[in-house]
């Protein structure tokens, strides 16, 4: 017997039937198991549109939380090396969405004629979700190997028809950022953009890994960190929360962790001044575990799955 199964959609827009093809003995029948999804907060969470602002989101949400962008702070013992890989799950309630990845090149990346880290953040849409549209993110940058501050960042952005490349280069000594914006192929510029810096920045990749070089261990519940760095044009200014540490049980087992709250811009996404919370391993990698989004309707999960190539074991 030969199974093939394929999610369709049927002609009553609030329904996905999952349609079963059974061959047996050259004859053809179809089992149907229909899921009702008659509320909204489903139809919201699988559309394109949601789930390109929800990737945006989810790389905003490491910025936002995971980065103390003092420039004057000195950076301590960098917790993560070359080859490492985090990889995620997203969800929303019983719904996998997407697979996230966070990964570290194996080897230096000249920029500069200095050694960088070269980091990539993936994010794809799986399952049910593609129905409505795939999502396909690349956001990266080029970490200097001894300051742990971007060289270059750059976004690949595949979100149904949607297509944008964009390049932006730091001179963090003159304090000034240049902006490259490229066409759908990404052959030919399009736009070059010139931006003064208020001192040095991170862009949204490179703070969540500046932040696991800080050392955590002093601070103290209901502690406020300011936050600056560079993103889409406009630099961004905004508090973090440390809240404490919790025991979580997770894909790599049980973890202590750091728990941090950002304090988001207005949006019509999430719900609350402080809508979000993200779990970071309280050990010597200082990775994050988990990151809970509470959305107007419901809430967003992101799960740990599998941690590769680790500095400390």
């Amino acid at each position: 017997m030969k199974v093939n199964k394929q999610w369709t959609i049927s002609k009553t827009p609030t329904t996905i039937v999952l349609e079963s093809q059974i061959r047996n003995f050259n004859r053809l029948s179809a089992r149907f198991f229909v899921i009702p999804l008659e509320y909204r907060p489903f139809r919201q969470v699988l559309s394109l549109k949601f789930m390109k602002r929800i990737f945006g989101s989810l790389i905003l949400l490491l910025f936002f939380t995971l980065s103390d962008l003092s420039a004057q702070d000195p950076v301590g013992n960098v917790p993560f090396t070359f080859g490492e890989e985090l990889s995620f799950q997203v969800s929303y309630g019983w719904l996998n969405l997407a697979d996230a990845k966070l990964q570290v090149a194996k080897r230096p990346q000249d920029q500069n004629d200095k050694p960088h880290y070269k980091i990539d953040v993936y994010g794809k849409t799986k399952g049910a979700a593609t129905i409505f549209g795939k999502v396909n993110d690349n956001w990266g940058t080029y970490l200097d190997v001894e300051t742990i501050l971007p060289s270059l960042s750059y976004r690949h952005i595949e979100e149904g028809k949607y297509r944008k490349h964009e390049f932006v280069h730091f001179d963090q000594k003159n304090k000034k950022a240049t902006m490259k914006l490229f066409d759908k192929e990404n052959r030919n510029l399009k736009e070059t953009k010139d931006f003064d810096l208020p001192g040095q920045v991170q862009d949204m990749v490179s703070a969540f890994y500046y932040l696991r070089s800080k050392d955590l261990r002093d601070l103290k519940q209901g502690e406020v960190i300011l936050i600056r760095g560079f993103f889409d044009k406009e630099i961004y200014n905004i508090k973090l929360i440390y809240e404490g540490t919790e025991t979580l049980e997770t894909n790599l087992g049980k973890k202590e962790t750091y728990i941090f709250s950002p304090q988001l811009p207005k949006n019509k996404l999430f719900r609350g001044e402080f809508p979000v919370k993200v779990w970071v391993t309280k050990d010597k990698n200082k990775i994050p575990v988990k990151i809970k989004a509470n959305l107007f309707i419901g809430s967003l999960n992101l799960d740990i799955i599998s941690a590769k190539g680790l500095k400390n074991n």
